[in-house]
């Protein structure tokens, strides 16, 4: 499970990278700020996903990562050309890239592999995340008030995943009551219509099934049998 900070205001990018990013469609991801991963439930989760069916198998029936949760947490597209082309993996190639793109390279620590941190590119409009006293201190509180919740040790959701009931499990998880009406931007439930296909999902060298036959009720419809094949 991961926890996104959404406690601050979206931060400005320089208008060249802001442009890049509406442009390819990851702006929205680029704002979610701050993630914490609960390593305990998510070893938890891995205990439970089945590779044969491409699902986590819990008391209750099973579940998935879909492309609505892709599209509803990260802002991600579901619909519409790849984002695709050659990686970088060398620290010349992305200088000479972003001299070219922006007219200032970033130093090695900026990087982390073939990928450029994003506090770099928001440092072009020299804005830096967390420097007045209201976000850092917005932050402590967050942090405080979740320790507990993101310190649980993997025996603890083992115990709540075995002892799953009906009633228990959330199942459409962005229904009425469960977000507020006006989190979500109007674009990104302009594709709904396909997030319950059941296609295979592909990036680069790794392929993954979307088995929505499988979880239909996550989609608000009745579960059936699913596809055999």
């Amino acid at each position: 499970m991961l926890i996104c900070d959404h406690l601050k205001p979206p931060d400005p990018y320089n208008q060249i990278v802001e442009g890049h990013l509406r442009e390819t469609d990851f702006y929205y991801v680029s704002q979610i700020g701050v993630i914490q991963c609960q390593s305990a439930m998510i070893n938890a989760l891995i205990e439970r996903w089945r590779p044969e069916t491409h699902t986590f198998h819990f008391p209750v029936g099973e579940c998935a990562v879909t492309l609505e949760d892709m599209a509803m947490i990260l802002g991600l597209p579901t619909y519409g050309l790849p984002v695709t082309g050659p990686t970088m993996n060398s620290f010349e190639a992305l200088e000479a890239e972003c001299l070219h793109q922006f007219g200032i390279a970033p130093k090695k620590t900026d990087c982390r592999g073939s990928f450029i941190k994003l506090t770099w590119f928001r440092g072009l409009k020299d804005r830096i995340v967390l420097t007045d006293d209201i976000h850092i201190q917005m932050w402590r509180n967050w942090d405080c008030e979740n320790y507990a919740y993101r310190y649980h040790l993997l025996a603890h959701y083992r115990r709540l995943l075995d002892d799953l009931q009906e009633g228990h499990f959330v199942w459409q998880a962005y229904g009425v009551g469960h977000i507020e009406p006006d989190m979500i931007p109007l674009d990104i439930r302009h594709h709904s219509v396909i997030w319950s296909v059941t296609v295979p999902l592909i990036s680069f060298k790794c392929a993954e099934w979307h088995a929505s036959d499988r979880f239909r009720r996550q989609f608000g419809l009745s579960q059936g049998v699913p596809n055999q094949e």
